[in-house]
């Protein structure tokens, strides 16, 4: 398999050589990107066949290797267009319809059943609050109007005065209002203030 390998390699470096005399063949970056299909290094196969797309988009075997590419990234949309391209230019290639696009196809059912089986099992991962466990209260009624009201007005006298909570260091608790004039703290002692 080592031996196998080694050779996919020098095949690369072939292409890459013929590629730097004739950069525009698509035939030879479509083949690079089969190589790399084989070595499994499905980025650089999808790159090369999208550059043999790119320089021949009427040669179906360059849309059928993007396919195959987009497959073993798992692109399963991209890779079903793919192969609607290449059957658009040679409608009667069996080899497209039967076995790419029919693979492509199952595997994309596969994906919606997956989908739809997670979907089916996360509620019971995450709680969700049915309407009716939140009770419906009603905010216009008379009295939460008077609680909002004594609230606001509780806030006003609390604004206009500052409160202090004053604790000696040997534990006294003293509550001071101070006016909006800067009244101090009483003297005579070690305070900690605190608001």
């Amino acid at each position: 398999m080592k031996g196998l390998e080694n050779r996919y390699r020098e095949a690369i470096q072939k292409w890459d050589e013929a590629l730097q005399l004739t950069p525009n063949d698509a035939t030879l970056y479509e083949m690079k990107s089969q190589v790399l299909m084989s070595l499994h290094e499905m980025f650089p196969a999808v790159h090369a066949a999208e550059m043999a797309v790119q320089r021949n988009p009427h040669s179906w075997e360059s849309w059928q290797t993007l396919g195959r590419a987009q497959l073993g990234l798992g692109e399963i949309v991209l890779a079903i267009r793919s192969f609607q391209v290449a059957l658009h230019i040679y409608p009667m290639n069996p080899e497209i319809w039967k076995e790419d696009l029919s693979w492509a196809r199952t595997l994309q059912e596969q994906q919606k059943v997956a989908q739809r089986i997670k979907q089916s099992e996360a509620p019971a991962e995450v709680t969700h609050f049915s309407p009716k466990s939140i009770p419906d209260y009603d905010f216009e009624s008379d009295e939460i109007v008077a609680v909002c009201a004594a609230i606001a007005e509780k806030q006003k006298t609390v604004s206009a005065n500052k409160t202090m909570v004053i604790v000696s260091a040997s534990g006294t608790v003293e509550t001071v209002t101070e006016k909006e004039d800067g009244a101090t703290p009483p003297d005579g002692s070690v305070f900690i203030k605190a608001r």
